[in-house]
This record gives C-alpha cells, sequence and structure tokens, in this order.
C-alpha cells in the first residue's frame, strides 16, 4: 500500500492543531490516561499510524507493555483503573457512530462524570475527536504507520 500524499500540511492547519493539544493537555487529564483514549479510537478506526505513533509515545510516557497489548479488551482485564475505564468507555460511544449505535449513552457519561470533571471531559472529548479527525485523514490519504512521524 502506498500513501497518497507525499506533502506535509498547510501551516495554518498545523498552527491550529498545536492550538488543539495545548487546550488538550490543559485539562488537567493524566498524559497515560490521553494515550489510552487516543490508541482506542485508533484501533476502533483500524488507522495503523496513529496507533504505532500512540504507542511509541505512551511508552516514552511509562505505559506498560501489558497495558498498551490489553488496550484492545480492556474489559477483560484487571489492569485499567475505574476512572481509565470509564475514558476508555467514552471513547468508544463517542468513536463508534455507525448507524443504530447508542453513541453517549447516559450511563456512559455519568461513568466518566464521576471520575473527571468538567474540564477534563472537556479535554478527553476534544482528545477523542482530535483522534478520530487524525484517523480518518490517515485512513483516507493512506498514511502508512513509521513512515513519517
Amino acid at each position: 500500500m502506498e500513501a497518497r500524499m507525499k506533502s506535509r500540511a498547510n501551516p495554518d492547519v498545523v498552527t491550529a492543531i498545536q492550538h488543539l493539544y495545548k487546550a488538550i493537555h490543559a485539562g488537567g487529564v493524566d498524559p497515560l490516561v490521553l494515550g489510552l483514549v487516543h490508541l482506542r479510537a485508533s484501533q476502533i478506526n483500524g488507522c495503523s499510524p496513529c496507533v504505532f505513533a500512540g504507542i511509541a509515545a505512551a511508552k516514552k510516557q511509562g505505559e506498560t507493555d501489558e497495558r498498551l497489548h490489553n488496550v484492545v479488551t480492556w474489559r477483560e482485564t484487571p489492569f485499567y483503573t475505574e476512572a481509565e475505564r470509564a475514558a476508555l468507555a467514552l471513547t468508544e460511544a463517542a468513536t463508534r457512530i455507525q448507524d443504530g449505535a447508542p453513541g453517549v449513552t447516559d450511563e456512559i457519561w455519568d461513568a466518566a462524570a464521576a471520575h473527571f470533571d468538567e474540564e477534563q471531559l472537556s479535554a478527553i472529548n476534544l482528545e477523542i475527536a482530535l483522534t478520530n479527525f487524525f484517523n480518518r485523514i490517515n485512513r483516507t490519504i493512506r498514511e502508512q504507520a513509521g513512515k513519517t512521524w
């Protein structure tokens, strides 16, 4: 599979994305939680460059192989806190928006709100949205894991 585009993004887009990342990281959420959110959304969307980059970044922040290898099966493993589980459930519900999917139910939102304040929920929601943004771009242009970033 070949990537469809070789050029870099418009500098104005890069600046806007940097501002979004700044807002996300100013939200007071543990970076490891944000990494799990990014990884899970990218797994759902089949975005190999985001999975690859997400794992590399999480390892640099001290995340363990055990937890990274089990994000896809987080419900069946003992490796995640209740707050992380709430963030992962929110990620899945917000990412899986196909026809007929229930989306973010009150139960899912309330579970996340029990662990995160509004500023943190805003940051998690923005991380989910930005990850989905990159996942869709990378899938469209056939970006490959480890090739450019």
